[in-house]
Parts: C-alpha cells; sequence; structure tokens
C-alpha cells in the first residue's frame, strides 16, 4: 500500500472516530434533555454526514419516548382528597353590647344626659374589671313629625353604645346593675369561647382533618389495589371559627330593669372547623 493510500486510510479513520465520537456525545445529551444543539447540527451539514445524524436521532426518539411515556404515567397518578373535621367547644364567655338612648327637646339637652348616664353605665363597668370595654357608638339624630303631609322637628335623640366581654357567669348580674345605673338599651349579646380554647380547638381540627384525609386515600386505593406512597401536595384550608349568634334584644331591656333577681344568662357552644386536601401518589 502506498503513502497516498495509507494518508487516505488516516484521515477517513480520523474522521470517523470524530462522527464515532460526536455522535455519542449527542446521544447522551439527547437522553438527558432532549436538546440539540445549534453547533453540532452544523458539524454534521458540514462534513456531509447527515444521514448518520438522522440515524442517531432516531434512535435517541425510540429511547426517549418510552421514557417520557413513564414520566408522565408517573405524574397522573396521583389522589386528591380533603379531610373535614369541626370541634365542639364549650363557651365560657359573653360578647354584650348595651347603650344609652335619651329624646329630648334640644340637642344639647339630650347629648349631655346621654352624655351623663353613659359615664355612670361606664364606671360601673370598669370597677367590675369587664373585658375589652370599648364605645361602639355616638349618635344625635333629630326626631320628626308628620302633620297635613308637613316634616318638622319635635325633638332630638342621642345614643351612646359600648361594648364588653364578660364571663359568662356574671353576665345576668352586671346587665341588671348596668341598666340600674342608666342603660336603656340592650343591643346584642352572644357567648364565645376564650382565645385560648379556640387556638387548641384550631389544632385539634387541623390533625383530625389530615387524618381523615389520609384514611379516605387509604379506602380508595386499597379498594383498587394500589398503596399510597407519599404526599405530593397539602392544602391547609383553614380553621375558622363561626361568628357567634346574638341572643338578646333591646325590646328586653325594660323587663330587666323590672326583675328584682339576677336575669339568668347561659352560654352554649361553639364550632371550629378545620379543612386539608392532601394530593398522594401511588
Amino acid at each position: 500500500m502506498n503513502k497516498a493510500t495509507l494518508s487516505n486510510s488516516h484521515s477517513q479513520l480520523c474522521s470517523l472516530s470524530k462522527i464515532t465520537c460526536s455522535a455519542s456525545i449527542l446521544f447522551a445529551k439527547i437522553s438527558e434533555i432532549s436538546v440539540l444543539r445549534l453547533n453540532t447540527t452544523r458539524y454534521y451539514l458540514n462534513t456531509g454526514k447527515w444521514n448518520t445524524l438522522a440515524v442517531i436521532l432516531l434512535v435517541c426518539v425510540s429511547f426517549t419516548q418510552p421514557v417520557m411515556a413513564q414520566e408522565k404515567e408517573k405524574m397522573l397518578r396521583t389522589l386528591t382528597v380533603s379531610g373535614r373535621e369541626v370541634e365542639t367547644i364549650p363557651t365560657t364567655l359573653s360578647q354584650v353590647s348595651l347603650g344609652v338612648e335619651v329624646q329630648g327637646k334640644t340637642a344639647q339637652e339630650v347629648q349631655q344626659e346621654a352624655a351623663r348616664r353613659s359615664s355612670s353605665v361606664i364606671a360601673l363597668l370598669k370597677s367590675l374589671n369587664v373585658e375589652k370595654l370599648q364605645t361602639t357608638g355616638i349618635d344625635l339624630n333629630p326626631v320628626y313629625s308628620n302633620n297635613n303631609n308637613v316634616q318638622r322637628i319635635t325633638g332630638y335623640s342621642a345614643t351612646n353604645t359600648v361594648s364588653f366581654r364578660v364571663v359568662t357567669d356574671r353576665a345576668g348580674t352586671i346587665l341588671d346593675q348596668a341598666v340600674k345605673a342608666g342603660a336603656t338599651r340592650i343591643d346584642s349579646i352572644s357567648f364565645i369561647a376564650s382565645d385560648q380554647a379556640i387556638a387548641q380547638a384550631q389544632k385539634q381540627a387541623l390533625q383530625k382533618a389530615t387524618q381523615d384525609a389520609q384514611q379516605q386515600a387509604e379506602a380508595v386505593l386499597s379498594v383498587l389495589g394500589f398503596k399510597p406512597k407519599e404526599v405530593v401536595s397539602i392544602q391547609v384550608n383553614g380553621a375558622s371559627v363561626p361568628p357567634p349568634q346574638p341572643l338578646l334584644r333591646a325590646a328586653k331591656v325594660g323587663a330587666l330593669a323590672a326583675q328584682d333577681a339576677s336575669t339568668p344568662v347561659i352560654g352554649g357552644e361553639q364550632q371550629v372547623e378545620a379543612s386539608v386536601t392532601l394530593q398522594i401518589s401511588y
């Protein structure tokens, strides 16, 4: 074999080595990220090896498609379940709203009288160590009368209201004393649990809601012959406390003032609801 032949064979061998090496690298890259670099494509186009590149791409696609199908199937195999729990706790506190309403001929007169009575009621409530005492409203409005379709002001009405929180066992006695001190209206009274009791109930409700979701998933998957693997996502929908409903209205204040015995006030129960959603693979 002459030198020209040897040189030509050597060049072909080097070119084939380059193609083999580049093909191996390209196969690895495509298998991992399924992206073909533009420079590699230019290389094969410039060296006239497009047929070899097509074969490599065909082999890579053949290996990549089953892998992608398996990953897609794995992502789709999840079960979403929602657990719910309601905790019922006794109420121990009463939220009370009451006030003073005065009517008179002049605005100054009724406002001064409302202020005097309100000060007396507030002083009483402070001496009884009620909690969260605050003013909730101060109103002054004209009072109208209609004579022969003619409207005119006949006087004024002033209203001052406050709210406070007290232990339910003391609520009846405090209401009676407030009426005697000058309160003329009781707008509402509602029953609530303590902040500590509510916080504890919220934790328990969340824990039981999560257990409920897990038990639901196990029940469904066991029937279908699957086993739960891991929790893919968790969504806590909260542990809400429904607002207490007012039970006593201002219309009963006259009855309270006429009673000698303490007005009985009995609290009830309060509910704390929690919901948790889990996405579980299997």
